[in-house]
């Protein structure tokens, strides 16, 4: 049986002693005996060389005072986290608890903050965030480039973010960011079979264009804001549509696409959103229609070509009719339109007068 107990105690070391389950001080560097003939007499040795004193009897050493300017002891309540930093570099983030750091060979530092304000906002958020500790004991939420974050806690708006990574305490409050993008998005409306008020079935398929301008009312007002867009846009085509002949909207399609605006930027409105354009991409017929379309078309150009035949020929007999009246009552002009006239049959080749009987000669002798 072992009656003397010998313990060393080195300079990065502190013992803690106990007898009999009782913790009985701190035992500094130097050489220890004990007499101890029962078994009674233990001595637990910690390196102080690990910031962090962990011990299943903590809270005994605390209560006695034996950390008393040797180390940090926090006693953290339930809304309240600490943030350790050991020799200027950030070591973690502690939950509710009793913990204790030695002080006498690490530069310790704590920040204690209060979780009841949910927003964890601090200088070195960046650094923090990207922990374990992190992950456990916050939300964490990246809002990206060209989108907002729109703030919820405990159901409530509060805040519309921008970019950037924003942190909460966890089981503090029920904590929500719904992020948002506010870049132009287009729509499309395809296959829309329509009815026209002169009864012609067609196929349509349509583009909206639009963004977000207000991220709180595009999250809040509907559960989706994209999809009820696009019911609106179903609606207003059908009713634009249904409204107007065939040829009537074949022919008006920008001011269809106008009316379709104007009726859907005010419940885009109340949506959050701001309507950029609309257009009527494509109008499909059916196969019977679109052969008697053509038809019509074809006659109607046959038709105008007809008219253009006849205009131009009406103008070439006026303009005809004009001349020989002018030529008429000008007999000189006659004279020097026949002069022309000779004058090209002669520079076509060689020209042969035959000269008859004495009237003849002298009547082409007066025309030359």
């Amino acid at each position: 049986m072992i009656l003397i107990k010998r313990i060393k105690i080195r300079s990065y070391e502190m013992g803690l002693h106990f007898r009999a389950g009782e913790f009985q001080g701190v035992l500094g560097e130097g050489v220890y005996w004990f007499f101890d003939p029962f078994m009674k007499d233990w001595v637990d040795v910690v390196s102080k060389r690990d910031p962090e004193l962990v011990h299943d009897k903590l809270d005994v050493l605390v209560k006695a005072n034996a950390l008393d300017e040797r180390a940090v002891v926090l006693d953290l309540k339930d809304h309240q986290r600490a943030l350790v930093w050991i020799d200027g570099r950030f070591s973690r983030i502690l939950a509710p608890g009793l913990y204790a750091y030695w002080t006498e060979l690490c530069d310790v530092r704590v920040e204690v903050m209060d979780t009841r304000d949910v927003r964890f906002d601090h200088e070195d958020n960046r650094i923090i965030t990207r922990t374990k500790d992190a992950a456990r004991l916050l939300d964490i939420f990246a809002v990206n480039r060209d989108h907002v974050g729109v703030l919820f806690i405990d159901g409530e708006y509060v805040d519309t973010l921008a970019p950037g990574r924003y942190a909460f305490w966890r089981d503090a409050a029920d904590t929500k960011v719904i992020e948002v993008d506010l870049r132009e998005t287009m729509t499309d409306v395809n296959g829309q079979d329509i009815m026209t008020s002169d009864k012609v079935t067609l196929r349509l398929n349509a583009v909206v264009t639009y963004r977000v301008r207000e991220a709180h009312k595009a999250v809040s007002e509907t559960e989706n804001a994209a999809q009820a867009l696009y019911r609106e846009l179903q609606l207003a085509v059908r009713a634009a549509v249904g409204a107007r002949e065939l040829d009537s909207f074949l022919s008006e399609k920008e001011a269809v696409a106008q009316e379709l605006e104007q009726t859907l930027s005010q419940r885009a409105d109340t949506l959050g959103l701001e309507i950029a354009s609309i257009g009527i991409r494509d109008v499909i017929l059916p196969g019977e229609m679109k052969d008697l379309m053509n038809k019509v078309t074809e006659a109607k150009k046959a038709a105008e070509a007809n008219l253009i035949a006849r205009r131009e020929e009406t103008a070439a007999m006026r303009s005809q009719a004009n001349t020989a009246r002018l030529l008429t009552d000008n007999p000189t002009l006659m004279r020097l339109r026949e002069l022309e006239a000779l004058e090209k049959i002669a520079a076509g080749g060689n020209l042969n007068v035959v000269l008859g009987e004495k009237g003849l000669a002298e009547r082409v002798v007066n025309l030359l």
